[in-house]
């Protein structure tokens, strides 16, 4: 009888204090862990500056066709553009010319 009474009273004393440290240790773990915690938000930290840099290089992309679409436009049309362009799409230049473009190919 002893013995049974010394387990109750171990258990009122203990049980709720051991409740409260696995709450936490699980509450901890999901803060660190879990798909909203700490490890969670930097990863996507990550990911957020990694896609910024590649808006910011796709946006200066754009900039620069959108320049030269500019100088091709019929109200503004610049003869060094419409010449460059048609040498790099037609592949017309003169013999001792190089053509460099994105979609180059040297000239006959």
């Amino acid at each position: 009888m002893m013995s049974l009474t010394v387990l109750t009273t171990f258990m009122r004393r203990h049980a709720a204090p051991a409740l409260g440290v696995c709450a936490l240790v699980y509450f901890s773990y999901h803060a660190i862990q879990g798909d909203r915690g700490i490890l969670a938000w930097m990863r996507l930290s990550r990911e957020i500056e990694s896609a910024r840099a590649a808006l910011d290089v796709t946006l200066a992309e754009q900039h620069k066709l959108e320049a030269q679409v500019r100088l091709l436009r019929p109200d503004s049309l610049d003869p060094d553009m419409l010449d460059e362009q048609a040498k790099i799409v037609l592949g017309y230049g003169l013999p001792d010319e190089v053509i460099v473009g994105a979609d180059s190919a040297t000239a006959p």
